[in-house]
């Protein structure tokens, strides 16, 4: 049997209408695109659709608990990193990765509690495409009276995407050993007094003699001894 070959005379086809009844369509019609590339063959089975079907009911619980919290920092960070991603990914029509980024932006949310109804608003906006039925129903949770299809696709703030700090690998000699989290605003001179402050740099060290520190602003930082 072809791989992925799928026919009555098999007895291997799969009824969308069965799985629509057990999952719903948003689920049959997310884990279409969840598959892979769109111009790419990849064998049909639903082994997988559970966990599409799961992501879904997490997004429902976790947007029917909204409030009207102002958004933080890193709820917005995730909120605009989502809208960016889905916006280029629709352009390309990189559908599967569109729902990955769904995906991982809702994991996040649900980890840090949000409660935001301002998040929520713009988020079911981008989703509405890949799941029209579960978004409508939770558009008109958070107190809306007309359709979500209606809505202007938000665009993203490149302010809230941007990076304020960076995770610097500290090397030995090329070596790397251990990082530091740091503002990205410091310069070259105050990075090399933090780091050579660092119990575990004093550590690295030793008794030998530091003969240089290279340091790349928003990359690394080597030390020479």
């Amino acid at each position: 049997l072809e791989q992925g070959k799928m026919s009555k005379r098999y007895f291997n086809t799969i009824d969308p209408e069965k799985i629509c009844n057990k999952y719903g369509a948003d689920t049959l019609r997310c884990y279409e695109m969840f598959l892979g590339p769109i111009e790419e063959h990849k064998p049909w089975n639903i082994n997988g659709i559970s966990g599409v079907n799961n992501f879904l009911k997490k997004t429902w619980k976790l947007v029917k608990e909204f409030n009207s919290t102002k958004p933080t920092k890193k709820e917005l960070k995730i909120l605009h990193k989502t809208i960016k991603k889905v916006t280029e990914d629709i352009e390309n029509i990189s559908l599967n990765t569109a729902i990955s980024t769904f995906m991982i932006a809702v994991n996040e949310l649900t980890k840090i509690k949000t409660k935001s109804r301002e998040i929520f608003y713009d988020l079911i906006i981008i989703m509405s495409p890949f799941a029209p039925h579960i978004s409508e129903e939770l558009w008109r949770s958070l107190g809306n009276s007309d359709s979500v299809t209606h809505q202007k696709w938000p665009e993203y703030n490149e302010e809230y995407i941007k990076e304020l700090e960076h995770e610097y690998p500290i090397s030995f000699n090329g070596k790397m050993r251990f990082k530091i989290k740091m503002p990205l605003s410091l310069n070259k001179e105050t990075i090399e007094s933090l780091v050579l402050k660092d119990e575990r740099t004093l550590k690295q060290i030793g008794e030998s003699t530091v003969k240089k520190v290279i340091i790349v602003p928003g990359k690394i930082v080597n030390i020479v001894t």
